[in-house]
Parts: structure tokens; sequence; C-alpha cells
């Protein structure tokens, strides 16, 4: 419309040549105004607003800016699914790595730094195998057959074992996922050790008996001293057999999470005064000197039965394995970090590589003394269960040929007091007795 204005008016004037040039070349300057416009609202970016243009520019400028407009709208979605992504993995006990064709890390979580011991900036972008350096690891990544995972010592700690299992996805991209399956290396060896363990126990009794009733049933002539020999020695295997079923038994039912703790009240003294008569007739003619230390005020909350068995088995081993004439102190005492069972012998002790295997069951430092002296193995497992139904903790200090001490740490909420203890007309404190 402007050129066809501007060509009349040249026309009138005599000029319809440089009228139509004047116009294109007005026409030309506009455009490359508002291109100019366009070209420094872009380089500028989002924050300032679109220039104002009209015609065909301004259509451009309008759809140009809705574009913008929804570009961002679905970047911040990007952005937001990425951050939960990368919450999600952070928030994984399970390491995570990102790997591209040729095993490069592109991006790790924190579980897999702490596996794995990954910093960044400089681990970025370095390849795997030269981070995780173990042969059997860089052969399963070569090999490409992801279909299984493996395992292998954690290159921060060669005690602590790593499965690790690599996942396909996306253009040639793989999620490797770390997981440390040390604890349950661990059930699994001590599942396997104890089913070896108890089939061993009870085969040498059995063993026995059967020999000695094949023997006494061939019909051979034997005395009545050899017979009377025989029926001693079965006897004697028949019970340390049922010792060894009653104290898997306890050693069940400790173990059963479900089996809540019925606290009554303890009289500690009076139950330790027991044990310490149990443990003079079970040492017998070796003599012990065995003393008691005792806060006759002190009480305590907790299963009766369950406490003196702990309590009981603490003290028979400081009996078994303390040599004739020797000491063993019990003490039960209370300081500001709650109340304490102490047994203190002068027995063989202990070499520290054993110390923290002892509350394993049927582990042994000596296996032939212990069954010797009547032990079966499983006396301070069931120590360790009992003091863990109670929030207590076993403590225990040892050294070869000077003795050992047990010490069991009990909570202060759990401390009772004998003379704050009001005794209703129906209702009696729980006086324990030997089992």
């Amino acid at each position: 419309m402007g050129v066809a204005v501007a060509t009349v008016a040249g026309a009138v004037v005599g000029y319809p040549t440089w009228g139509l040039v004047l116009a294109l070349a007005a026409y030309l300057v506009w455009h490359v105004r508002n291109l100019y416009k366009l070209m420094r609202w872009l380089e500028r970016g989002k924050k300032f607003p679109p220039p104002e243009a009209g015609g065909l520019w301004g259509e451009v400028v309008s759809l140009i800016h809705n574009l913008q407009q929804r570009n961002r709208k679905r970047k911040k979605r990007l952005v937001k699914m990425l951050n939960r992504f990368r919450e999600s993995t952070d928030a994984l006990p399970d390491g995570t790595i990102v790997l591209d064709e040729q095993g490069t890390i592109d991006w790790w979580n924190s579980a897999a730094a702490d596996l794995v011991g990954l910093n960044y900036p400089q681990d970025a972008h370095q390849r795997v195998v030269n981070l995780i350096r173990h042969p059997v690891f860089a052969e399963f990544l070569a090999k490409r057959d992801f279909s299984r995972s493996v395992e292998i010592p954690s290159p921060l700690n060669e005690e602590r074992t790593l499965a690790m299992h690599v996942v396909a996805y996306g253009h040639k991209q793989y999620l490797l996922t770390i997981r440390d399956v040390t604890v349950r290396r661990q059930l699994e060896q001590i599942r396997s050790d104890f089913v070896a363990n108890v089939s061993h126990e009870l085969r040498t009794p059995l063993t026995v008996l059967s020999g000695y009733l094949e023997a006494l049933g061939d019909g051979a002539e034997q005395d009545h001293a050899q017979v009377q020999k025989s029926m001693r020695v079965m006897q004697q295997q028949t019970r340390r057999m049922q010792h060894i079923v009653e104290d898997l038994l306890l050693l069940s039912r400790l173990e059963n999470v479900n089996d809540a703790v019925v606290y009554e009240c303890i009289s500690v003294p009076e139950m330790l005064t027991l044990i310490r008569e149990q443990a003079v007739g079970l040492s017998g003619d070796k003599g012990h000197n065995i003393e008691l230390e005792c806060d006759d005020n002190l009480w305590l909350r907790g299963e009766p039965k369950r406490i003196e068995s702990a309590f009981s088995n603490l003290v028979a081993n400081a009996v078994r394995y303390t040599p004739t004439g020797g000491d063993i102190h019990i003490r039960w005492f209370e300081n500001e970090a709650g109340a304490h069972f102490q047994v203190q012998d002068t027995g063989v002790g202990i070499p520290a590589k054993h110390i923290p295997r002892l509350t394993e069951r049927f582990y042994r430092v000596d296996v032939g003394r212990s069954r010797e002296l009547g032990g079966t193995g499983l006396g301070l497992a069931i120590v360790k269960h009992v003091l863990n139904r109670h929030g207590a903790t076993l403590e225990v200090a040892s050294e070869l040929e000077r003795g050992s001490v047990f010490t069991c740490h009990f909570p202060p909420e759990l401390i009772l007091r004998r003379d704050e203890v009001a005794l209703k007309p129906d209702q009696d404190l729980v006086r324990t007795a030997s089992v």
C-alpha cells in the first residue's frame, strides 16, 4: 500500500520511478530495523520483553515468544524430573554409576562415592576400571555378559564385599549398581558354621552312645563294673546332648523378635548370692576363691530367669577356665553410665583375635578343653541375646595367662532401688531361685 502511494505521489510531481525507489528503500529500512530489534532481543535472552513490531514482524515475534515460553516450561519440567531422579538415587542405599559404551563414568550417586571412594570432579569422565581396580571386575565388564552379578572386595576396605550388577539402557548407556553384601556373606558363613558345628557336637555323643549300646547288646559277657562304667558314660553323653538341645531352644526363643520383654523387679543381690553358692559347688575340689561384691540396694528391671541364665553362664565359665586355687571376683555396682555386672578371673585368658567371635554359637577358643570341661559352646551366645533383649551390652577384656574380665552394662532406665520399691499386700516382687 505504501509503495503504491509513493509511486502515485512521484507521478504527480513528474518522477514516478524515484517515488517507487524511495518507497522500496523505506520498506527495506523498516524490515532491517525490525530484524535488528529481533536479533538484539534474542541475544539478550529471556529476561527482556519482546520488541514491539507491527505487521508480519509482530506475528513472527509473537510466535517466537510463545515458543520460548513453551520451551521454558518444558525445560523446568525436565529439570524437576532430573532433580527428583537424582534425589531418589541419592536416597538409595545401593551405589549407582552411569557409564557410557566405553565404560566412562558420566554420573554417580552419594552411595557409590561412599562404597568405592569416587570423588568429584577428579573422577568424572574417568574409566571405571581405572578407579575400581580388580581383575574380576575388569573381566566382568570386558565380557559384556551382564546376566549375572559379580562380587569383589571393596577398594576402600578388603573386609567388605561388594556385589556389582550392570543393566543396559537408552542408547549404549549402562547402569552399574553396587551393593554392600558383607553382612549377608557373614550371615551365610555363620549359618554354614552353625550347621557344621551342631552336627559335629551331636555326632560325638551319639557315636559314644552307639558304641556302648552295641557292646552291651552283642551278648558278650561283661562284669558288673564294666556295665556300670558304660552306663555312666552314656548318661554323661545323654546329659550333654540334653544341655545342647536346651540351649539351642533357649537361643531360638531369645531370637524371636515377636516375643516382647516382660519386665519384672529383680532382686539382683539375692540372685547373685545363689549364683555364688552354685559356683562354689561347681568349683568342688579346685578350691577357687570366689568373692562377691554387691550393692544390696541396687535392683534391676528385666526378665529374671533370662538375666540369671546370663549371669550364671559368665560365672560358670570363670569357674571352668580358672586353674585350681585361682581367684574369681563377682561385682554388681552402679555408676553414671548405669548398672554393671562383672566377673573377673585369674584363668587362662583369651587371645585378642578370638574376642570378637566369642558370642558366636559353638565358637570355642580351645575346642578340646571346652568339651573336656563340659561346655556346650552356646553360653556366651545366650548371654549376648539376653543382654540385647534388655538393651544392654557385653564387654570382654582378657590377657593370656592373666585372666579375663566380662562386664555386662545395663542402661540407667532399668535400675531400681530396693528402698524405693513399694510392695503391695497382694503382690510380691520376683524372688529368683536356682534354675
